[in-house]
């Protein structure tokens, strides 16, 4: 017999490795379970040391719509869903005031 050990199912979640996560602004709800988030990183410049503000683009699942247009909300990454889409919404940190009228 061998001596080999198992480790739980808890453990082997925490051994694949931490998924990213990202929080950034709704910019377009318009398609199906898919909003668009825009997501700002700012860091210095490597040669000049003024700060820059950089955007990305992320297409992220939502499966009930709860995200609207100018929402924060927490993106984390997974298995590809699409051509485009690789994240899945988490949790809307913020929503977005109504306009008044």
């Amino acid at each position: 017999m061998s001596d080999t050990i198992t480790a739980p199912a808890t453990e082997t979640a925490t051994a694949r490795g931490h998924k990213k996560e990202r929080v950034g602004e709704v910019i377009s709800n318009k398609m199906t379970k898919t909003i668009v988030v825009r997501v700002q990183r700012r860091f210095p410049h490597p040669e000049f040391k003024k700060v820059v503000t950089q955007y990305s683009k992320f297409y992220a699942h939502d499966e009930k719509s709860m995200a609207k247009v100018g929402d924060l909300v927490r993106i984390q990454e997974c298995r590809p869903l699409s051509k485009m889409k690789r994240w899945r919404l988490v949790e809307v940190e913020r929503s977005a005031e109504a306009a008044p009228v």
